[in-house]
């Protein structure tokens, strides 16, 4: 399976017209000052642009829940600036990156957060290594690369700056990716990597949901009785029932409960999902 991501996202005219929009996602939490100091570095810079908060609960260092929020979420926003942060490796010799598609730009860390949203944007049509001093905070802490990098990239690029100007050209095959999950067809329906678990609980495939087309009403999911339907009230409370979720991948809910608990999964896992 080549992506996973949802489908390319088209710049829209209007957005164009509406001001410079910046968003962020990362797994700084909310106990802290941290993504208060990111909107204060975007605030003084591009005083003008606005932020939209896509999320700071992803879980500490885990790049794969950030990289599956980011796509699926980037093509429903407006053309702007996007900023990830998930990022175990700050400080290291890992790469800052910013990547320009038909959709936006993307700034983050090169460790495979950021390529699944570039295809939902329409694919990488450039990528730099942030290294220009002048587009950096003047002192560049060590682990703060939110701050003192990605924040001071993403107000001037929303400000109409060329990418060109944060550094030197990155070939975008170099870029660092996480792996293909899991997907592969069985005789009785198909087995798939656990991509996400959300809020809810509800647990989502690494499976294209046209998958489920093939198979009966009555379905199990790792072995459990499960109903093939649209939503979640398809099947009693208590009940696990296999769907298209709005990302238009495969998931696993229960009814007024949660089916991360009930087969007791995680992401990276893989599970069968057969004919009843």
């Amino acid at each position: 399976m080549a992506s996973i991501a949802v489908r390319p996202a088209q710049p829209r005219d209007h957005d164009a017209v509406t001001g410079p929009w910046i968003s962020l996602t990362t797994d700084y939490g909310l106990a802290d000052g941290f993504v208060a100091a990111c909107h204060g570095v975007l605030a003084r810079l591009a005083p003008a642009a606005r932020v939209i908060d896509v999320t700071h609960l992803i879980p500490p260092a885990d790049v794969r829940r950030g990289a599956a929020v980011l796509a699926q979420t980037v093509p429903y926003l407006p053309v702007g600036v996007h900023v990830a942060v998930v990022d175990p490796g700050v400080g290291s010799a890992r790469r800052g990156v910013g990547l320009a598609t038909p959709g936006g730009f993307l700034v983050g860390p090169d460790n495979g957060l950021l390529p699944a949203a570039a295809e939902a944007l329409g694919g990488i049509t450039a990528a730099v290594e942030l290294t220009s001093p002048e587009w950096l905070a003047p002192q560049v802490s060590r682990t703060f690369h939110g701050r003192d990098v990605f924040a001071p990239v993403a107000a001037r690029l929303a400000l109409g700056a060329p990418l060109a100007g944060a550094g030197p050209a990155v070939d975008p095959d170099t870029l660092v990716r996480l792996p293909v999950p899991v997907l592969r067809r069985t005789a009785e329906g198909f087995a798939a990597e656990v991509l996400t678990v959300d809020h809810f609980g509800n647990v989502q495939l690494a499976a294209p949901a046209e998958l489920l087309n093939g198979l009966p009403t009555r379905v199990r999911v790792a072995g459990r009785a499960a109903v093939r339907g649209r939503t979640f009230a398809d099947v009693p409370a208590g009940d696990l029932v296999a769907y298209a979720d709005s990302a238009g991948l495969v998931a696993v809910a229960v009814h007024a409960g949660r089916a991360v608990d009930l087969l007791g999964v995680r992401p990276g896992d893989v599970l069968p999902v057969t004919g009843g």
